[in-house]
């Protein structure tokens, strides 16, 4: 919070110099500018330094302190706060004090405690007065530039505000946008807390003020994201008199400030209309100041721009190519990161190169999220089940930069391609099972590895892998096994012959049935039927 202004005024140095010292100003909400000895060198400070609060004594030579009151309420339209000590408990004098408005009436010696306490108050009283003046300022000035903006305004009413503003002093004048960027409720680890437009404002204000002092009166005007300043040529006197140099400055003292340290990335982008040499003519700047921030994404790197007359790039307002769409969504189904993030790094480079409006860009965005969208619905998945996908869909209406689309967007393609991956997988052990019951329903027939592939739309090296890794074992053995148990059953349940099993069961040769049946039962099929009569079946391994 700004520190308010205040001067003690006291004939006795022992007593001034002791109160200076008594008390933590600071921690109170004030800070000591100047100090003086009689009511009439007091009144020099006061028109000089304009402070918030005079601490005085009530008797002094030359000028008392009731007199030094009166003099300022009667010299000035803006009233500072009084305190008034005094060494007499005197009520004749508390009482005429009170009618000038006196904040309080203190005896001497001064208790510490006590005037800590009335100090903190009174900080407080006049922080909300002071708050309460600025936005009934806001409202005027604000007021003010909507009425110019949309009709024509009489000479008188435009000269009070020149004056108001002290702008009838400039040669020419800028409008000039503030803007802050990165501050979303998808920051890792954010409290979701964000700054108003109001506090941003507040901290404009506090920095224009650590930037110029108080030596000129300041227009700020809220617009629906954005805070909107006039910026006069004696602004920049100290900045080279160029308006990049006071934009600049004017960045860093607010991204510097504790309340945006505290806020993840946030970054403040600043945009200059083109001059013009009146008040009545600022629509003009306002107006190439908003065409200013359609270049935001090419000036992504400083977050300044400044508009010039026929020296703006012009702005493209085509779509991402096809080829480059279909290359990032089979990126991502595929999670072939190095090249999805080098994909991704191309196409915000060319946003930023090629000069894409930001409704191209953004329309851009919306197809790569729609075409992966489509992958995850097509294989059955949620695409709301995507955490990153929240702020894909919602960051149109808020002011990101083109480095923070770029994280938030490679957030989103990871996560899907991930995503995808998993439903791959859940679609594969599903298929794999769909496949097995397929082979145990047909193996009598002439089935193989690669028609089994074909019927499936698989690749059948891909399909022999999944099926060793899901059953353990290889497709050819997984089939002999299901062909010699039901030979086995066959055998066992009815009078067939050996060549007419072999053929019932898939074999197009008796003689490499029988050889397979040994292998796998270690017994021919003959020696097989045979145990069976006698009721003895011998030790078989391998089933």
């Amino acid at each position: 919070m700004k520190l308010h202004r205040a001067i003690v005024v006291d004939d006795e140095i022992f007593t001034r110099k002791g109160l200076i010292q008594l008390v933590d100003w600071e921690n109170c909400g004030f800070e000591i500018v100047g100090e003086a000895d009689n009511g009439e060198d007091a009144l020099e400070l006061i028109s000089r330094l304009h402070p918030d609060l005079i601490i005085t004594d009530i008797r002094m030579p030359v000028l008392d302190g009731l007199e030094l009151i009166r003099s300022v309420l009667e010299r000035s339209t803006q009233h500072p706060a009084f305190i008034i000590m005094s060494g007499y408990s005197d009520f004749a004098y508390a009482q005429q004090a009170l009618r000038y408005g006196v904040h309080d009436f203190i005896l001497k010696p001064v208790d510490d405690e006590d005037f800590s306490a009335t100090l903190r108050k009174l900080s407080e009283r006049l922080h909300r007065e002071q708050q309460n003046a600025q936005r009934y300022q806001h409202h005027l000035t604000g007021g003010l530039l909507e009425t110019m903006m949309m009709n024509p305004v009489d000479d008188a009413v435009v000269t009070h505000w020149e004056q108001q503003l002290r702008l009838g002093e400039a040669t020419y004048m800028y409008y000039v946008l503030v803007e802050l960027n990165d501050q979303h409720p998808w920051h890792s680890g954010d409290d979701g807390v964000m700054l108003s437009l109001f506090q941003f404002r507040e901290l404009i204000e506090q920095a224009l003020h650590r930037l110029m002092g108080s030596k000129y009166p300041f227009y700020v005007h809220e617009h629906r994201n954005r805070i909107g300043l006039i910026v006069p040529d004696f602004f920049l006197d100290c900045f080279e008199a160029k308006v990049e140099v006071f934009m600049k400055a004017l960045q860093q003292e607010i991204e510097g400030m504790e309340s945006l340290k505290d806020r993840l990335g946030s970054r403040v982008f600043v945009y200059a209309g083109s001059p013009v040499n009146q008040l009545r003519d600022i629509q003009q700047s306002y107006a190439s100041a908003k065409e200013a921030v359609l270049h935001k994404y090419i000036h992504d790197h400083s977050g300044i721009v400044v508009y010039l007359q026929g020296e703006m790039p012009p702005l493209h307002y085509r779509t991402i190519r096809q080829d480059v769409l279909d290359g990032l969504t089979e990126q991502v189904e595929e999670l072939q990161l190095e090249e999805l993030r080098a994909t991704i790094g191309y196409l915000f480079s060319s946003f930023r190169e090629e000069h894409y409006a930001p409704e191209a860009m953004k329309m851009s965005l919306h197809q790569c999220v729609l075409s992966i969208v489509r992958v995850i619905q097509n294989m059955q998945g949620n695409e709301r089940s995507i955490q990153s996908l929240e702020p894909m869909i919602n960051w149109q209406d808020m002011n990101l930069s083109l480095g923070e689309l770029q994280r938030l967007f490679t957030a989103f393609a990871e996560e899907s391609g991930k995503y995808i991956g998993t439903l791959r997988k859940e679609c594969q052990q599903g298929g794999i099972q769909h496949i097995r019951a397929y082979i145990e329903q047909h193996a009598d027939e002439n089935i193989s590895l690669k028609s089994i592939a074909a019927r499936f739309y698989m690749n059948p090296v891909y399909l022999g892998q999944l099926f060793r890794k899901t059953y353990g074992v290889y497709f050819n053995e997984f089939l002999l096994k299901l062909r010699i148990q039901e030979a086995k059953r066959l055998l066992r349940q009815t009078d067939l012959r050996i060549y007419e099993i072999a053929e019932r069961v898939g074999f197009g040769s008796s003689d490499y049935f029988v050889t397979q049946f040994e292998k796998l039962a270690h017994v021919t099929p003959s020696e097989y039927r045979n145990s069976l009569s006698v009721g003895y079946e011998p030790e078989r391994s391998g089933e």
